[in-house]
Order: C-alpha cells, then sequence, then structure tokens
C-alpha cells in the first residue's frame, strides 16, 4: 500500500482537545467548498474563512490544498463502519452498491467531487487509494460468509468478487452520468454474485 503523508499521519494519530476541533471546523469546510465550487474553487482562503480559522493555521498543518483533501479522505476511512450482513451474498452485494448509489446521489456531490478531485491531486490520489483499500478489506468479511453459506465455491478471490459486483456502479454514475436506476444496485450485483457462484472469481493461485 502507498505509504501515508505527512498530513494523514498526522490525522490519524486522533489529536484531542483544540486541535481536534479546529481538524474538524476545517474539514467540515473543505466538504462545504468541494460540494459547492469543485476542485477549481477549492482554496486555502475560502476553506479558513469558512472555518472560521486563521489561514497560517490552514497553511502550517495541510500546506495545500492536496493536503486538505488527503485529510478529508482519510478522515472518512477513520470510522468502525462495516458491510451489511443480510444473510445472503446477493443481499450483501445489493447493500453495498445501494450505499454507493446513494452516496453519488447526495447533496452536495461531496463524494462525486472527491472522486473527481483525486485525478487532480496526487495527495488525493494515494488518499482515495487508501481508503478503498480499506473499504474493500473490510468487505473481504462479505464473501467469507457467503463461503461458509455453501453460495460460492471455496477459494473464491474476494477482491475481484468486490470489485466486480461494485464497478458498474462507478461505470454508470461516474462515467457514463446515467439517470437514476432503482434497479442498478440489485442488478450488479446479481450479475456478480451468479458469476462467482459459477467459479469464475476462483483464486488463480489454487
Amino acid at each position: 500500500m502507498t505509504a501515508s503523508t505527512p498530513e494523514a499521519d498526522g490525522a490519524r494519530r486522533r489529536p484531542g482537545g483544540r486541535t481536534a476541533r479546529i481538524r474538524a471546523q476545517v474539514l467540515a469546510a473543505v466538504r462545504a467548498e468541494l460540494g459547492e465550487r469543485g476542485f477549481d474553487g477549492l482554496t486555502m482562503e475560502g476553506v479558513a474563512a469558512r472555518a472560521e480559522v486563521h489561514r497560517a493555521t490552514v497553511y502550517r498543518r495541510w500546506g495545500d490544498v492536496g493536503g486538505l483533501l488527503a485529510d478529508v479522505l482519510d478522515a472518512a476511512g477513520d470510522d468502525d463502519w462495516r458491510p451489511p450482513d443480510t444473510a445472503s451474498l446477493e443481499g450483501d452485494l445489493t447493500a453495498l452498491n445501494q450505499e454507493i448509489q446513494d452516496g453519488m446521489a447526495a447533496r452536495p456531490p461531496i463524494m462525486a467531487a472527491l472522486i473527481a478531485a483525486s485525478f487532480r491531486s496526487e495527495k488525493a490520489a494515494e488518499a482515495q487509494r487508501r481508503l478503498w483499500e480499506d473499504r474493500y478489506a473490510r468487505c473481504e468479511i462479505v464473501v467469507d460468509r457467503a463461503v461458509r453459506r455453501g453460495e460460492l465455491p471455496p477459494g473464491t478471490d474476494a477482491r475481484r468478487l468486490l470489485v466486480a459486483a461494485t464497478a458498474p456502479m462507478y461505470h454508470h454514475l461516474v462515467l457514463l452520468r446515467t439517470p437514476h436506476d432503482p434497479d442498478l444496485p440489485r442488478d450488479a450485483a446479481r450479475t456478480a454474485a451468479l458469476a462467482a457462484a459459477a467459479g469464475a472469481f476462483a483464486d488463480r493461485r489454487r
């Protein structure tokens, strides 16, 4: 995994007191500014003003816009989120896809703006890779449970299956920008689940 930036390392130390309050104010301001103005309208001065924090503090701690975006993404992964457990593989994958669709449809469009920003900032791109690595690792239990229930053959490659199940969401919502389709989360999940049950994601190392 890509090494974290100094800003992200500082974020994961969970500072308390005034430092934590300032971080919370600044990251909330980054999300609000990004949702309203997009990457091109995101500035250190604008974030400082919105957060009501001196801009010297923002520059000293985060360095630049990339550092701010990286910390927002790292903060998103600093939680106790766990994948849903619906007692079936298709149900679990559908619930995961529904979370993606809901996040992309939220207003202001923070999730979409962060994805777009990752193509403009290397620090944001590295942080986004860390976040996705973390989320996919947490979701591997979905596949483990399905194997134990007998829904999938032993040796199913969890990462390949999870990517195949969620990729259509990003393809439709980010690349094609298709209109909202309430059936998309379930359809993508079902396709991946059926392919997995047929052995399409067998571990290549076996």
